[in-house]
């Protein structure tokens, strides 16, 4: 069992999160943007008929876990595995269901300074400290995310249907990060429950900041895919692998 020191403590791997909430929208958009967003880190958009990728945007509540209490916006993309090798047709659906896709996280901003210097030095993950406003609780789901005073995103999901009780099992996911020039993948299961979902059910407004622009290259706001609210959520991050 490796351990890390951060801020001047040690944390032990793997890490556990042992409840949080959260809520999401998954969008299609152009893969060719996609793909231009996150060629700094040498992956591989998955594309999807009609030259679309998935994004999905997620607030996080985190508030038992090795990190302590936080606040989490993450702004991800599905891509190819590193270890698949060249694209046949239909194979990047195909590779959805098979666990030849991963999630690459590209925005990750948090309002904590230990789970700051945590993300960063043991996965490599893009943590950025922003400021948060975010509705984890009643009928309707919102997160308010702006950083130096400017507006980066406001989502509003209304949750749907109960997902039942065995889609709401463990899943494990590859998840890629880069910073300082280093792209890093690290194994991440999630165990969800009470779990609701409804196709469309978001509402997403993008401010005046970059990383908002950067959405909107993207072709968003728009009519999401899906949208999602996990009441309870338990995670488990394993260190982190450089490529």
């Amino acid at each position: 069992m490796s351990t890390h020191t951060v801020l001047g403590k040690e944390v032990r791997m793997p890490v556990r999160i042992r409840l949080a909430h959260a809520f999401m929208a998954t969008y299609a958009v152009s893969a060719a943007a996609a793909q231009r967003v996150i060629d700094y880190s040498g992956l591989e958009i998955l594309r999807l008929p009609g030259g679309r990728a998935m994004c999905t945007l997620v607030f996080v509540d985190y508030i038992d876990g090795d990190l302590g209490p936080y606040n989490e916006f993450g702004v991800s993309f599905m891509v190819r595995h590193h270890t698949s090798g060249p694209a046949a047709a239909l194979g990047d659906l195909r590779a959805l269901s098979t666990g030849g896709a991963g999630v690459f996280i590209h925005r990750l901003p948090v309002d904590g300074e230990f789970t700051l210097a945590a993300g960063r030095g043991i996965w490599g993950f893009p943590k950025e400290i922003a400021d948060f406003d975010a509705q984890h609780e009643g009928r309707v789901r919102r997160g308010v995310l702006h950083q130096n005073g400017q507006l980066i995103v406001d989502l509003t999901i209304r949750p749907g249907l109960s997902v039942p009780g065995r889609r709401n099992g463990a899943a494990s996911f590859d998840a890629y990060s880069h910073i300082d020039g280093i792209t890093r993948c690290t194994q991440w299961q999630m165990e969800p429950s009470g779990m609701r979902a409804r196709p469309g059910g978001a509402e997403l407004s993008l401010g005046d900041h970059a990383w908002a622009d950067e959405l909107r290259s993207v072709g968003l706001p728009k009519r999401a895919l899906m949208a999602s609210v996990v009441d309870r959520l338990a995670m488990t991050f394993q260190d982190a692998n450089p490529l």
